[in-house]
């Protein structure tokens, strides 16, 4: 499997994980971005995870004091940013807003859902959004900021406000893609050891659906 690195240097690299592949081994066998680095890095770590039909830019660390500061940073959502592209089935009420929820995950299913309030399990989820652009069918791109980490958070925050993700089966869409429209497009984080701020982004595969309907639109 190839994939793409975005940066690296002693401490840590960032790569573009495709969307299909798991983040680390799974039962299902598949290969997976931590096993096809490891063949090219020697002690490579997992940081973060992604799901496996999400694409984009993730974190490995690569020494054990690097990884450590940045899986304790990744617990930080104003200090570790993770900013998402998603194309939801039509456009939100408002432009840009913030939705806060309790989701609680069943692990039995593994799926997430929303609850009245604070009940036993489950935990506060909250993000911010911007819409970038809306097709004439509707489907629309939207720029998502993480200010917490819920398991499916996103799919979940907007299926249930009636705009599930174009091709997640999941949650509710009905519209067949070859991937869920969620891809983790940025991530601003402190180094774990040089005195700067790490930035890196990365766009989906435009000629993919749902991606093909907003060539113009990505920031």
């Amino acid at each position: 499997m190839e994939i793409e690195i975005l940066y690296e240097d002693k401490s840590l690299v960032v790569c573009k994980k495709p969307s299909g592949v798991p983040s680390q081994p799974d039962p299902s066998g598949q290969p997976d971005m931590l096993s096809a680095l490891s063949e090219r890095y020697k002690n490579i770590s997992l940081v973060h995870r992604l799901d496996t039909p999400t694409g984009g830019v993730m974190v490995f660390g690569l020494v054990p004091k690097a990884t450590a500061k940045l899986c304790a940073l990744v617990q930080d959502h104003e200090k570790f940013v993770k900013e998402y592209l998603a194309v939801v089935s039509k456009p939100p009420a408002e432009p840009r807003g913030q939705m806060r929820d309790y989701l609680y995950h069943d692990k039995r299913t593994n799926k997430a859902f929303p609850t009245d309030g604070a009940r036993k399990g489950s935990k506060e989820a909250i993000l911010d959004y911007r819409v970038l652009s809306t097709a004439e069918n509707g489907h629309t791109l939207v720029l998502v900021r993480l200010h917490t980490g819920r398991t499916h958070q996103i799919r979940v925050q907007f299926a249930s406000r009636g705009m599930p993700l174009i091709g997640d089966g999941k949650y509710g869409s009905r519209e067949k893609c070859p991937y869920i429209g969620l891809w983790a497009y940025r991530l601003t984080f402190p180094h774990p050891v040089l005195q700067k701020e790490i930035s890196i982004s990365a766009a989906p595969d435009m000629e993919m659906a749902p991606w093909c309907e907003f060539t113009q639109d990505l920031i």
